[in-house]
């Protein structure tokens, strides 16, 4: 077990620094640069100040070099300054990166409460009315886009009912309230932003579950529980769901940069301060500094929860057990 972890853990770092080396060069093939907000909008800055701002920043330098500069500060967890208020990336980072990590969490848990038992009772009710409708409804969140749904749900819950807030992460009296309405506050301000990052993905999840189900009841092990008078919850839930978890835990891997990549979308509709929006802040900004420290906490993150499928696997499937041992 020990190994197994260890090798893919070493397997990660050259992944990360691919991502890395690929992000660098293609956020420099962007027109612009970081300097341009300071020196183009300002009619009184001269070429020979704006070549000189740029040589202080390091951007006359070759790109290669430039990388293995932030390679270096990296190792030393050192994101580098923001070009726009000259903050460390880290602090900005810091603020941000608990909002994201509570919204996509929260989406998780809501694609696996409740997508895993629609998938289940569609598998094992295949054909009847509730199968049907269940499909119906996946079709619907596959081609419903999210960021027209978050405005028809905020359009109803927000502004027509009233019931939820449309934007932000806490309220302006946040700081007067009690503990127990500090939490209520946050939830009732994320219950509109983790619906939208969940519905996507919890169709895809329902059918996935739907169709592995449907292939492992269909097995003569199966078949031989039933014949020894196993009661059908017994059969269906502790014998079949745990195999036809399989292919559902690497869909979940998979799911993870679709969540990551999403909060940019909804975060912004939501005016979240989250990592989503700090992102599209720094990218139309050209803050590269910025830009390469959510990246890599993000493709961090995103390794991370593959790795943690791995896991999962490895404990679902005694076949791996077996072969790594």
């Amino acid at each position: 077990m020990i190994t197994y972890i260890s090798k893919r853990l070493l397997g990660l770092i050259p992944v990360f620094f691919g991502i890395t080396v690929i992000s660098f060069f293609v956020i420099h093939l962007a027109p612009g640069k970081p300097t341009d907000i300071q020196t183009t909008l300002n009619p009184k800055v001269s070429y020979e100040a704006r070549l000189r701002l740029e040589k202080l920043y390091g951007l006359d330098k070759p790109i290669h070099v430039q990388y293995l500069a932030w390679v270096k500060r990296f190792v030393m967890l050192d994101f580098g300054r923001s070009f726009l208020d000259d903050r460390p990336v880290s602090a900005k980072i810091a603020e941000r990166l608990p909002i994201t990590i509570l919204i996509n969490v929260s989406s998780l848990l809501l694609i696996l409460i409740i997508g895993i038992p629609i998938g289940v009772l569609s598998a094992v009710k295949r054909g009847s009315i509730l199968d049907r409708l269940t499909t119906i409804s996946v079709f619907i969140g596959f081609s419903t886009p999210e960021f027209w749904l978050a405005l028809l749900l905020m359009s109803l819950f927000g502004i027509t009912l009233g019931w939820l807030p449309i934007s932000g992460i806490k309220s302006l009296d946040f700081e007067y309230l009690t503990l127990p309405g500090k939490i209520i506050d946050v939830a009732r301000h994320i219950i509109l932003p983790v619906s939208i990052a969940a519905f996507g993905s919890l169709a895809g999840i329902s059918r996935y579950m739907r169709s592995s189900m449907i292939g492992i009841i269909g097995q003569d092990y199966i078949r031989t529980h039933r014949a020894k008078g196993l009661p059908e919850r017994e059969v269906i839930y502790k014998h079949a769901l745990k195999n036809a978890m399989l292919p559902v835990i690497t869909i979940l891997g998979l799911s993870v940069p679709g969540l990551i990549g999403g909060s940019v979308i909804f975060e912004s509709i939501f005016a979240i301060p989250g990592m989503g929006r700090l992102f599209y802040e720094s990218v139309m900004a050209r803050d590269y500094s910025t830009i390469m420290g959510v990246l890599s906490i993000g493709a961090l993150l995103t390794l991370l929860g593959n790795f943690m499928a791995d896991l999962a696997y490895f404990y679902a499937d005694p076949r791996i057990r077996v072969s790594k041992e």
